[in-house]
């Protein structure tokens, strides 16, 4: 499926910090974004039970809806020790009373492992799976992956969501820590977005 500069591309997340890393890895090709937000847009509720399944979900209503290239993500935290939780759970973790408190969830996250006393390194991976939608039905999904560990405590105030609490392979700083610009390449999103890429703009 290819994407001209021509193009006008919907991100489907109310989330900014998505937003901004998902414009920041388009800006070279010259796409215009526009976000849910822009267009009065909702998020629909995520009643799927993969990264896949959510991220088509959010990009169908959203093609349907403004009638424009939609593109979707649905990422989270896979801990080894927890069965790969929280998974397509991540955000909900943080969900509270006051609404989303990631500080809480990367305590509650710690704790877990604490009380199933998983060794060190605590083994974890962020997950991204893209998914693209036309108007016209055409589909197409990309997955990308990102190995570390969890550390503690957190660490570091960049990025957004568990990055504090998350150290990928081969850096001795967490995603909290790294400069963006370092993040944006070797991020799990990055991954799905050097796939997406190949496929839609080289």
């Amino acid at each position: 499926m290819r994407i001209s500069a021509e193009e006008a591309l919907l991100v489907a997340t109310g989330n900014r910090g998505k937003l901004a890393e998902i414009s920041a890895l388009l800006q070279p090709f010259g796409v215009s974004v526009v976000s849910l937000t822009d267009l009065g847009l909702g998020e629909p509720a995520e009643t799927e039970f993969t990264f896949a399944g959510n991220a088509l979900l959010k990009a169908r209503a959203g093609a349907v809806a403004s009638g424009f290239v939609t593109l979707a993500d649905d990422s989270g935290l896979e801990v080894h020790a927890l069965g790969g939780a929280p998974g397509i759970y991540t955000a909900d973790w943080a969900e509270g009373a006051k609404g989303r408190d990631f500080g809480r969830a990367m305590e509650k996250t710690w704790g877990l492992l604490d009380a199933v006393q998983a060794p060190a390194p605590r083994r974890a991976a962020f997950c991204c799976t893209l998914a693209l939608v036309r108007p016209d039905g055409a589909e197409q999904v990309f997955a990308g992956r990102v190995e570390g560990q969890i550390v503690w405590p957190m660490r570091g105030t960049q990025g957004h969501g568990y990055d504090p609490i998350f150290m990928p392979d081969g850096y001795l700083e967490t995603f909290g820590e790294m400069d963006d610009a370092l993040k944006n390449k070797i991020s799990h999103r990055a991954d799905a977005f050097a796939k997406l890429i190949e496929e839609c703009f080289t």
